[in-house]
């Protein structure tokens, strides 16, 4: 009988990535009936871990192989910056003067977001960390990101909503917003969201509705994490979903309330695709730091534990992919 490690080894997404490398093609003018898309987790500062990966993917020259990158939060973050003429610039995430100007942790005292999001993406990413804003919109491969519809508490997809440099801007901060931390909802043409986590954290789903045949999963969160995953919301979900969302519907606060049981049925959904054993359907693969990565919360402001953390998550996909025989030739 095959083992788990042989099946992983003919995961179907690898053998098209295999495929798509020696044929040369290109996004957007391909025939071989295929949707291969990204997926990046986000998770405030634990985006940094699937920031790694991002960079790895852009190292290995993988990126040219996919026709979409879907990302939520931090993740859609990572993905702009991949999509970008400069996606070394992944490594902000470890920057000692981007953190200290994303994380305020005094501007609670004022009443501020602790994170504060907006001047992340229309300052920071401006001035002092310039983004490639255009280079995002002009890239051949797709970029969608999400967000939760306050009024639904489900997620949407804003792609088409994103149509100049400024659009891209609000989705980047519509996607990262979260009540109490990072800053009021955003408003984008009709609807106003907050936070993509609070609907969909990894967004393979997305990518899974808009037909993807086949999504490379980048986690942020270790294997070991699963065990930290309560059916019960917390004490401090609670007060978020009690304070900062009780001017909202109630389907937004549900989602809210109901991340974990969500995020833990996403992880066994994922664990079952990482088998691969069956012949037709969707062929969706997980790349997670390994359990010796640093844990990094949300809120995480040490520069060597990030440094750590992104590092790990480079390192995982480079190993990944060099285990499975793929990569820059």
């Amino acid at each position: 009988m095959d083992s788990v490690a042989s099946r992983i080894e003919r995961h179907r997404l690898i053998d098209v990535l295999a495929e798509r490398s020696a044929n040369a093609g290109r996004p957007g003018h391909r025939t071989d009936g295929h949707r291969v898309a990204v997926a990046i987790e986000g998770g405030g500062m634990r985006g940094t871990v699937s920031g790694g990966m991002a960079l790895a993917l852009s190292e290995l020259g993988l990126l040219p192989l996919f026709d979409a990158i879907y990302g939520a939060s931090a993740g859609a973050i990572s993905a702009a910056w991949l999509l970008s003429s400069h996606p070394e610039g992944l490594r902000g995430w470890t920057e000692p003067a981007f953190v200290r100007a994303l994380i305020r942790k005094r501007n609670m005292l004022f009443g501020r977001p602790l994170v504060d999001v907006q001047r992340l993406v229309e300052v920071l990413y401006l001035e002092d960390f310039p983004l490639d804003y255009a280079s995002v919109l002009a890239s051949a491969i797709e970029f969608h990101l999400l967000a939760t519809d306050v009024m639904t508490g489900k997620a949407v997809n804003l792609r088409d909503q994103v149509i100049d440099e400024a659009s891209l801007r609000l989705a980047l901060r519509a996607s990262a917003a979260l009540p109490l931390l990072a800053g009021g909802p955003v408003r984008l043409g009709e609807h106003t969201y907050y936070d993509a986590g609070l609907a969909e954290s990894i967004p393979f789903r997305q990518a899974l509705r808009d037909g993807a045949t086949h999504v490379l999963v980048l986690r942020s969160r270790r294997p070991a994490d699963r065990a930290r995953m309560a059916d019960r919301p917390s004490r401090s979900s609670r007060l978020i979903a009690g304070v900062g969302l009780r001017r909202y519907s109630p389907e937004l606060r549900a989602a809210f309330l109901g991340r974990n049981v969500r995020l833990a049925d996403d992880d066994r959904l994922l664990a079952e695709h990482d088998i691969d054993d069956v012949a037709s359907g969707p062929a969706v693969m997980s790349v997670r730091p390994s359990d010796s990565a640093p844990r990094i919360g949300r809120l995480e402001t040490d520069d060597a534990l990030l440094h750590t953390a992104f590092e790990a998550g480079r390192a995982a996909l480079h190993t990944k992919m060099a285990t499975l025989g793929i990569g820059d030739r």
